[in-house]
C-alpha cells in the first residue's frame, strides 16, 4: 500500500452501481421540493419574468381561436373584406406576439438554468473536497460522476424549465376549458369527457416511467464509471492481452444500458400515441356533434373551428404535464442521491474548538494509537513512536503491515480509532485541518500530475509563487535540466495521465512540487522504488537536501535508503514490533536483519556481514 493521489482501482462492472438501486424515493416529497426551490431564490426576478411571459403566451394562445371564430361568424359569413382584413392583422400580431413571449420566456429559463447547472455543480464538487477519505473508498467513480452530470441535469430541467412549463400547461388546461364552456357549455362538456381517461394514464404512466428512468440512470452510472476505469487501465489491458475479455464485459454493460434505455423509452413511445388517440376521439366528438349542430342551424361554423383549435392546444399541455410529472419522479430521486451526498458530515472535520498551529518544531508522538479501516477488523493496534524534531524515522516491513496507514493517519486522511496523534504537544485532531495539511509535505510512491504545463503542477502547492521560486524548487529537485530540455519547457503541458513524461521526470516534478511548499514535516512513501539508478540518485540527492533539518517520515521499501535514519520501526500485522538504528536492529538479529540480508547479502556472504556488525 502506498500513499497515493491518482485515481485508480481495478473492479468489476458491477462496483460502479454503488448504492444506487437501493434509493427509491418519493414522488413527491416535500423536504426535498423545498430545498430544489431553495436554488431558485436567487433568481426570483428572472423566473417572476419568466411566469409573465409565460402568462402573456398563455393570454394569446387563448385569444387567438377566438379571434378566428369571430373573423369567420363574422366576417367571412357575411362578406366583410375589410372586417376580415382586420382580424386577419390582429391574428398575425398574436402570433409575433407570441412567438416574442414565447422566445424571452425560454431564453430567460435556460440562462436561469444555465446558472443553477454550475451552482449546483460547483456545491457538489465542493463539497466532494470536504469529504473523508472512507466516502471514496466506500463509492464507484462512475456514481459520483453520474451524480454530478445526470442527477444534477435532471434537476436543473425541473428548476428551469420544468415548473414554468407546469405552471403554463396547467393554466392552459383551465383557462381553454373555461373558454370552451362560456362559448358553449353542452359540446364542451362532452370534448372534454376524455380528459379523465387522459389523466388516469398520465398517472399509470408515470408510476412505471418512474421505475424505468431510475434503472437508466443506474445503468449510465456503471457505463461511464467502467468506461473511466478501462480508459485508465488500457495499459494494463494491453499488457495482458485481455482486449477481448474487457471488450466482452463492456459489451454486456452497454447492452444492459441498452436495454434499460429502450424499456424507458418503450413506455413512451405507447403512452404518447394512447394519448394522441384520445385527442383524436375529442376531435371526431366536435366533429360529429357539432356538425350535426351546424347542420340544424343551433351552432355557427366558427364555433367548429374554434374548437377545434382549442381541442388541439388543450392536449397538449397535458401531454406535457405527463412529461413534468416524470421529470419531476427523476428530480425527486436524483435530489434523493444529491443532498444524501451534500448532507455527509465528513469523518474528518474541524473540531469546534481547533485553532491554527504556529511556531511548528516538528516535534510527532504516536500514542498508542488503534485504527481499523473497517469496524471490529484492526489494521493498527497500539502504535506507540516519537519523531524528535529534525529527526528522521523510517518504517520498514512487509506490504500491507500498516506503513502507509501510519502516514495515512499523521496527514489526517483518517481519524485514529484508539489513542492519539501529537504534533508540538496538540492533537492533531484539534488543529484546523488545513493548516495541519501545509505543514505536511507528501513525496508519494505514484507521483500524480495534473493535465496543465509543468510550472503549473510545481507551484500546485503555492500558486501564488513566482516564476523564479518554481525554476529554483525544480533546480532543488534536480529537475531543471530535464525540463529545460523539454519542447516547451516550463510550459510544457502535461498530457492526460502525463504519458508524455518518464515515471522518474513526475517524481522530479512531484518533489520539486514540495520543495516550494517549504513543509516543516516530510513524509516520503520511497520515491525511488520504481525509478532507475541514475534518477534515484538525483532524487536521493534532492530528497537529503529538502530533509536537512526537517522532522522527515520515512516509508521504506529499499532498507538502503533508511541506514541513516535516527530511528527505524520495523511494522507487522499492525504492530511495531522492532525499533532501533540501522546497527542496532542488525545487531538484534530479528526480522529486520532478516529483511536486510534478504535484500542485500547472497548466501556466502551472510554470515560475514552479520559477524561484522
Amino acid at each position: 500500500m502506498s500513499i497515493s493521489f491518482a485515481p485508480g482501482g481495478f473492479h468489476p462492472p458491477h462496483i460502479h452501481a454503488d448504492r444506487y438501486g437501493e434509493i427509491e424515493g418519493k414522488p413527491f416529497d416535500v423536504h426535498i421540493t423545498r430545498r430544489l426551490l431553495g436554488y431558485l431564490r436567487p433568481y426570483r426576478r428572472e423566473m417572476a419574468l419568466a411566469v409573465l411571459f409565460m402568462l402573456v403566451s398563455s393570454g394569446l394562445t387563448l385569444l387567438t381561436p377566438y379571434l378566428i371564430k369571430k373573423t369567420i361568424d363574422e366576417h367571412i359569413a357575411v362578406g366583410n373584406a375589410q372586417g376580415l382584413r382586420t382580424m386577419a392583422l390582429a391574428i398575425l400580431g398574436c402570433f409575433v406576439l407570441d412567438f416574442f413571449a414565447q422566445w424571452r420566456q425560454r431564453y430567460t429559463l435556460n440562462k436561469v438554468g444555465n446558472n443553477i447547472l454550475r451552482t449546483m455543480r460547483d456545491q457538489l464538487f465542493r463539497h466532494y473536497q470536504v469529504l473523508s477519505m472512507s466516502f471514496f473508498d466506500q463509492r464507484g467513480t462512475g456514481t459520483l460522476i453520474s451524480r454530478m452530470l445526470s442527477d444534477v441535469g435532471v434537476i436543473n430541467e425541473l428548476l428551469s424549465q420544468g415548473i414554468v412549463t407546469m405552471a403554463g400547461d396547467i393554466v392552459m388546461v383551465v383557462s381553454v376549458s373555461i373558454v370552451m364552456i362560456a362559448i358553449n357549455a353542452p359540446l364542451a362538456l362532452l370534448s372534454l369527457s376524455v380528459l379523465p381517461v387522459m389523466a388516469l394514464s398520465a398517472y399509470l404512466f408515470g408510476k412505471k416511467a418512474r421505475a424505468a428512468f431510475r434503472r437508466t440512470r443506474e445503468k449510465v452510472s456503471i457505463l461511464t464509471g467502467r468506461l473511466a476505469e478501462d480508459i485508465n487501465a488500457m495499459r494494463v489491458i494491453e499488457a495482458f492481452a485481455q482486449e477481448d475479455r474487457m471488450s466482452r464485459e463492456f459489451d454486456q454493460i452497454n447492452r444492459d444500458n441498452r436495454d434499460a434505455n429502450v424499456s424507458a423509452v418503450a413506455l413512451s413511445s405507447f403512452f404518447t400515441p394512447a394519448m394522441e388517440v384520445l385527442s383524436v376521439i375529442a376531435t371526431c366528438i366536435i366533429l360529429w356533434v357539432g356538425g350535426r349542430a351546424v347542420a340544424g342551424g343551433t351552432l355557427t361554423l366558427g364555433v367548429i373551428v374554434a374548437f377545434l383549435t382549442y381541442t388541439s392546444r388543450l392536449f397538449q399541455p397535458v401531454l406535457d404535464l405527463s412529461m413534468v410529472f416524470t421529470t419531476w419522479q427523476a428530480a425527486m430521486a436524483g435530489g434523493e442521491r444529491i443532498f444524501e451526498i451534500l448532507d455527509l458530515v465528513p469523518d474528518v472535520k474541524d473540531a469546534p474548538s481547533a485553532k491554527p498551529l504556529t511556531d511548528v518544531r516538528g516535534h510527532i508522538v504516536f500514542d498508542h494509537v488503534d485504527f481499523e479501516y473497517v469496524p471490529g477488523v484492526p489494521v493498527l493496534q497500539d502504535v506507540s513512536f516519537e519523531i524528535k524534531p529534525g529527526e528522521t524515522v523510517a518504517l520498514v516491513g512487509a506490504t500491507g503491515a500498516g506503513k502507509t496507514t501510519i502516514a495515512l493517519l499523521l496527514v489526517r486522511f483518517y481519524d485514529v480509532t484508539g489513542g492519539r496523534i501529537l504534533i508540538d504537544g496538540h492533537d492533531i485532531r484539534e488543529i484546523k485541518v488545513a493548516d495541519l495539511r501545509r505543514l505536511l509535505g507528501v513525496v508519494p510512491q505514484e507521483p500524480f500530475l495534473f493535465q496543465g504545463t509543468i510550472a503549473y503542477n510545481i507551484a500546485f502547492g503555492r500558486p501564488e509563487a513566482t516564476r523564479e521560486e518554481i525554476i529554483a524548487a525544480a533546480k532543488a529537485a534536480n529537475a531543471h535540466d530535464f525540463i529545460m530540455r523539454l519542447p516547451n519547457g516550463y510550459d510544457t503541458e502535461v498530457l492526460e495521465s502525463s504519458t508524455n513524461l518518464s515515471l522518474g521526470q513526475r517524481q522530479l516534478i512531484c518533489l520539486a512540487r514540495v520543495i516550494l511548499a517549504q513543509p516543516q514535516i516530510l513524509i516520503l512513501d520511497e520515491a525511488t522504488s520504481s525509478v532507475d539508478l541514475r534518477t534515484e540518485g538525483l532524487i536521493q540527492d534532492a530528497l537529503e537536501k529538502l530533509m536537512a533539518g526537517r522532522t522527515s517520515l520515512v516509508i521504506a521499501h529499499r532498507l538502503a535508503t533508511v541506514q541513516r535514519a535516527g530511528q527505524i520501526l520495523v511494522v507487522d500485522e499492525g504492530r511495531i514490533i522492532e525499533r532501533g538504528t540501522h546497527a542496532e536492529l542488525l545487531a538484534l538479529n530479528g526480522v529486520y536483519a532478516q529483511l536486510y540480508r534478504t535484500q542485500f547479502l547472497t548466501l556466502e556472504e551472510a554470515p560475514v556481514a552479520v559477524g561484522a556488525k
